[in-house]
């Protein structure tokens, strides 16, 4: 495709996405590189994305990240998980965590235990069994030695920015002030040249980094790689943003409270909560969305609220020509699960582990897209299924969720679950048995059976094997301290 060596590479645009790309490519492979992000700072950044997964702690790790730095800079309380409030029906809730459900045998994972002891009377609600859950319920947390990484961060995604530009900088990346005017083609291979900025100034570079957000100058204005619209499997087209005061102590998950036309989300941070409505504009308006918003939120505003325009859906391509997407202007799956910044850390790691020093070539770039797709259509499953698994029929919303097209890939590990009791998880899958497990009997999948290894084991052995697993996850959160407590020792944030 292109045998030219990669020496300069450009970043366009700043935000989450492009300062943690700026962040991991100056840290880890920036001695052989020249890396120079531009951004302008009369375009605003979304900035609402302040809900995190597990994995960021992997990111974090290779950048050599200090946790408790990090958190204070960043206003940052921990997450275990996100409770689902209204989703399965009115006024039925449950909590999706992070972690690991009991324990497993070599043929069975743990819920078929509990289903035998369900029909048996012998088992408490699921959560009991799976430690970072019931912490979410008791408000409690602790970083241990050894411990298992099994938590996340609620975070200020402006701030994340600035402590991920400072790293950037840090290691020698430049950052160049200005609105980017015009994507300059090369005539022989359409490859991007050059970008010009309003200012007149012309910045070459060998590979580009698109994280212009929603719009994807380069990527789509620019090489028109094509956008798959999924608006017919996740319909939410919308959102509505807003800060308040906190009044209540940081509880550690995120809550996700459905509405008649969408849901809305309570974020936690050390000084504020951040608030926001995800909704289908063809059920709601703006202005009614705005008033649903305010009227279902704590504390005293902090700002206006502002609404945010989107499409659920992806690139054609993630990588075309010599165009990386990375962050919004690769697609979008809306926040429900917090998996955005997941997939702008996975689309990083990836680009370090193929970077095309020596040139770009066509098996590389398919290989990249093909990971990326296969990891997004997994990802757009396990959403859609909050959406298409409810009883909710009392709006016109959920009756249409109701009705959703689902992929044949979900329709077979419902159909799986619901007959064998067994949680299909992917090769290199984000979402393990665990989180599809929880989600499943959350929304209301009852399995038909369970596998016959469980009835194996006698009636009094079940019961005592239930009760260590509860009682182990009930001792081991018992030693945690209260939330709020933990992080006043460990990252107590500054004034900001």
């Amino acid at each position: 495709m292109n045998n030219a060596k990669i020496n300069n590479v450009i970043i366009a645009g700043g935000g989450t996405a492009g300062w943690m790309c700026a962040a991991a490519l100056s840290k880890l492979l920036g001695k052989n590189l020249n890396i120079t992000l531009i951004e302008s700072d009369d375009i605003p950044t979304v900035g609402v994305g302040e809900a995190t997964i597990p994995t960021l702690l992997v990111f974090h790790k290779l950048l050599g990240i200090n946790e408790a730095e990090f958190m204070a800079a960043t206003n940052a309380t921990f997450k275990l998980g996100i409770a689902f409030e209204n989703w399965k029906d009115v006024e039925q809730d449950y909590i999706h965590s992070f972690g690991f459900l009991g324990q497993d045998c070599w043929a069975a994972g743990f819920q078929h235990f509990w289903l035998r002891g369900l029909k048996q009377n012998l088992v408490s609600e699921l959560g009991d069994y799976i430690p970072e859950h019931l912490a979410c319920r008791e408000g409690r947390f602790a970083v241990l030695a050894n411990q298992d990484k099994n938590y996340a961060f609620h975070l200020d995604a402006g701030l994340y920015a600035k402590f991920l530009r400072e790293l950037a900088e840090k290691h020698g990346c430049q950052r160049v002030e200005g609105k980017i005017q015009q994507v300059n083609l090369r005539e022989d291979n359409g490859h991007i040249q050059s970008l010009t900025l309003a200012s007149g100034q012309q910045i070459d570079g060998d590979l580009f980094i698109d994280c212009t957000g929603f719009k994807g100058l380069l990527i789509e204005q620019a090489l028109h790689t094509g956008y798959e619209d999924w608006s017919h499997l996740l319909p939410c087209d919308s959102a509505i943003a807003v800060q308040t005061t906190t009044i209540n102590k940081p509880v550690p998950y995120t809550r996700s409270i459905a509405h008649d036309s969408g849901w809305q989300w309570r974020i936690p941070l050390q000084n504020r909560t951040g608030n926001g409505l995800v909704f289908c504009s063809r059920y709601l308006s703006d202005d009614d969305a705005k008033q649903l918003l305010l009227n279902n939120i704590e504390g005293e505003l902090l700002n206006e609220p502002r609404v945010i325009k989107f499409r659920t859906g992806v690139r054609r391509k993630h990588w075309n020509k010599n165009c990386v997407a990375i962050g919004l202007s690769s697609g979008f799956i809306e926040p429900l699960e917090s998996t955005s910044i997941h997939l702008i850390q996975q689309s990083i790691v990836r680009l370090m582990l193929m970077f095309p020093s020596n040139g770009i070539n066509s098996a590389q770039v398919d290989e990249f897209n093909q990971q990326t797709q296969t990891e997004i259509d997994n990802i757009k499953d396990f959403v859609i299924l909050h959406y298409y698994l409810t009883d909710r029929t009392d709006s016109p919303f959920w009756r249409y969720c109701r009705s959703i097209p689902i992929p044949e890939s979900l329709k077979h590990r419902m159909e799986l679950f619901r007959q064998s009791a067994k949680a299909l998880k992917q090769p290199n899958e984000l979402f393990g048995e665990t989180s599809w497990v929880q989600v499943m009997l959350g929304q209301g999948l009852m399995p038909e059976q369970y596998h016959p290894i469980v009835d194996l084991m006698s009636d009094e052995e079940l019961q005592s094997f239930l009760k260590t697993v509860k009682d182990g996850v009930k001792r081991k959160v018992g030693k945690w301290p209260d939330h709020l407590d933990f992080i006043r020792h460990y990252c107590p944030a500054g004034e900001q």
